[in-house]
C-alpha cells in the first residue's frame, strides 16, 4: 500500500494465504497463539495485513460497473476474460472463476481481521483500541462486499474459519451479517478520530459513511439519515469546488478533502497475472484503458469496462462531470492526433476516472502496477445517500433537495426546484447518483437495492440476478451443506 507499508511476506505465512487457497485454508492455530501477538508491533503488522486485501476489491469495483447498464465488458474479443463477459451478459453461473475470486479474497480479508480479533485479549498496549476499531471497520467492509454480492454468507465472528469447519458452518441470514457490520462500524466510529496521522488509515468519517450505506441497503432510512447527517454537519469533509473537481481522480489529488475513504495503491510490482490479489497496483486502471493507445496524457490499456452511449446521454447539457468522467476517444484523437485500436464492443468511450496516465505505469508488469487510488467513499456519495434516506424515509424532502443541489452547483447545473418532493425527487436523486458516481462501481448495486435492475439491465432476471451464485467449489467444500442462491 502506498502509505501503509510493511514487509508482508512473513505475515502472509502466518495469516493466510497462497494465491490458489480457498477461504477456509488458514494457518494452524497451534503456533499462532504462541509465536505471534506478543508485542504491539505484531498487532500493528497484522492490521496492515488486514488492510492489504482492500486492494483486491479492484475486481469488485470493475465488475460492479460491467454488471450494470453503465458499461459493456469490452476487451479484445467475446472470450477475453470469459467470466467478465458472462456477467456483462447476465449469463454467469456458479462456475465462474472471477466470482470465486471475489468470494475467496473477501473471505481472506475477513480471516485476517478475525485473526486479530481472535487474540484481542492476549496483550494490552496503548494503541489497542485504535487497532481493534480499524480491524472492525475492515471486517465490516469485507462482509459488506460479501453480502452485496452473495446474500446469505457464512459468518465468522472473532475467530478464523479453519479447514474442516466449513462442514459445520451454515450460511447466515443477511440480517445477521448486517447486524455484525453495524456493530463493527459503530465501534469504529466511536473509537476513531476524523483525521489520522497516517494517510490511508480508517477514520471516524469512513466508519460513519459505511454505516450509513449499510443502513441504506437495508432501507433503514431514519438510521441512515441520522449517521450521514452527523458526518455532513460535524465531519471535516467537503466537496471540491468546480475548478478542483476535474482533478479529483488524478494522482496528485489522492486523499483530498472530498475522499472519506480511499484504498491506497502503488506502482510496486507485487504479483503476476495468476495472483491479482498480491498486487500493490490497481490493475483495473490498466484494464480500463484504451487499446494500443499512442498519444498525449494517457497510456495503453485493454479496453474493458467501456461506457455506453446511454450513460453519456444521461448527463445534462453543461454538466462539467462528463468531461472528467468519460473520455470520448474519437473526439480526443481528432483533437490530438492520438491513435488507438478498437476493441470488442467498442463504444468510443472510456472510464476517464480510472484509466492510466502517462508516467503511471511501472515495469516489469506495467498493466498491473497502476498507482491510482480507488476513491471508495466520496463526500458527494455521502450527500446523495443522505438525500435518498431523507426522501425515501419521508423525513425531509427540503433537506434532501439541499444536499443534491450542493452537488449540482458544483457540476455547474441549475438547482432542483426547492419544492420538489416525493417520487419525483427520488428519481432525481437516482439520476444524480448515476452521473456523479459513474465508473466507480456502485451502479449495479444501486439498481438492485432500489428494485430497478430488471427494467434497466439487459438480461437481468428478477428473483435471480439480485445476487450472484455461490461458487460451486465452495458448495462442494461445504459437503453440500449450503444451498445455492435462487435461479442458479
Amino acid at each position: 500500500m502506498k502509505h501503509i507499508k510493511f514487509n508482508i511476506i512473513f505475515l502472509m505465512a502466518l495469516v493466510t494465504l497462497s494465491c490458489s487457497d480457498d477461504f477456509v485454508d488458514v494457518a494452524s492455530q497451534d503456533t499462532n497463539s504462541e509465536d505471534f501477538f506478543n508485542t504491539e508491533k505484531d498487532y500493528q503488522d497484522a492490521l496492515v495485513a488486514a488492510y492489504d486485501y482492500l486492494q483486491a476489491t479492484a475486481r469488485n469495483v470493475q465488475l460492479g460497473e460491467i454488471a450494470s447498464d453503465n458499461t459493456l465488458c469490452g476487451g479484445e474479443s467475446a472470450t477475453d476474460v470469459i467470466g467478465f463477459q458472462e456477467i456483462d451478459d447476465m449469463i454467469h453461473t456458479p462456475i465462474n472463476a472471477n466470482l470465486r475470486e471475489i468470494w475467496t479474497w473477501m473471505y481472506t480479508g475477513v480471516n485476517r481481521t478475525n485473526y486479530i480479533m481472535e487474540f484481542q485479549d492476549k496483550l494490552d498496549f496503548p494503541s489497542k483500541t485504535s487497532v481493534l476499531a480499524q480491524t472492525r471497520f475492515l471486517r465490516a467492509y469485507y462482509y459488506f462486499e460479501l453480502v452485496k454480492w452473495f446474500g446469505d454468507v457464512p459468518l465468522a465472528i472473532d475467530k478464523r474459519i479453519q479447514f474442516g469447519e466449513q462442514f459445520n458452518i451454515d450460511r447466515a441470514p443477511k440480517a445477521d451479517v448486517y447486524s455484525l457490520i453495524e456493530e463493527d462500524l459503530k465501534f469504529a466510529a466511536d473509537n476513531l478520530p476524523y483525521t489520522q496521522s497516517q494517510t490511508g488509515r480508517v477514520t471516524k468519517g469512513a466508519a460513519q459513511a459505511l454505516l450509513g450505506k449499510a443502513y441504506l441497503y437495508q432501507n433503514k432510512f431514519s438510521e441512515a439519515a441520522t449517521v450521514l447527517e452527523d458526518l455532513i454537519l460535524n465531519g471535516p469533509h467537503r466537496l471540491l469546488n468546480s475548478d478542483e473537481a476535474p482533478l479529483m481522480f488524478e494522482n496528485e489529488y489522492e486523499n483530498n478533502i472530498e475522499s472519506v475513504f480511499e484504498i491506497q495503491y502503488s506502482d510496486v510490482d507485487g504479483g503476476s497475472y495468476d495472483c491479482f490479489q498480491c498486487l500493490e497496483g490497481n490493475y483495473a486502471v490498466g484494464f480500463n484503458g484504451v487499446r494500443s493507445y499512442n498519444g498525449p496524457l494517457y497510456d495503453f490499456g485493454y479496453s474493458f469496462n467501456v461506457p455506453t452511449q446511454e450513460v453519456v446521454d444521461a448527463f445534462e447539457e453543461g454538466d462539467i462531470r462528463l468531461g472528467y468522467s468519460i473520455l470520448d476517444i474519437e473526439a480526443w484523437a481528432q483533437e490530438t492526433g492520438a491513435t488507438y485500436d478498437k476493441g470488442y464492443e467498442h463504444t468510443g468511450y472510456f472510464n476517464l476516472k480510472y484509466i492510466a496516465r502517462k508516467g503511471d505505469l511501472n515495469q516489469p508488469d506495467a498493466a498491473l502496477t497502476n498507482p491510482n487510488n480507488y476513491r471508495s467513499i466520496r463526500f458527494a456519495d455521502v450527500l446523495l445517500m443522505a438525500a435518498e434516506a431523507l426522501n425515501r424515509g419521508e423525513i425531509s424532502d427540503s433537506r434532501a433537495v439541499g444536499y443534491v443541489n450542493r452537488i449540482r452547483e458544483r457540476a455547474t447545473l441549475d438547482p432542483l426546484p426547492l419544492n420538489l418532493q416525493g417520487t419525483n425527487l427520488t428519481n432525481a436523486i437516482y439520476k444524480e447518483r448515476r452521473v456523479e458516481l459513474v465508473g466507480e462501481g456502485h451502479r449495479f448495486f444501486d439498481l438492485v437495492r432500489t428494485g430497478r435492475a430488471a427494467q434497466e439491465i439487459d438480461g437481468f432476471v428478477a428473483g435471480k440476478h439480485e445476487l450472484f451464485p455461490i461458487p460451486v467449489e465452495e458448495i462442494e467444500l461445504s459437503g453440500g451443506r449450503w444451498n445455492q442462491n435462487p435461479g442458479y
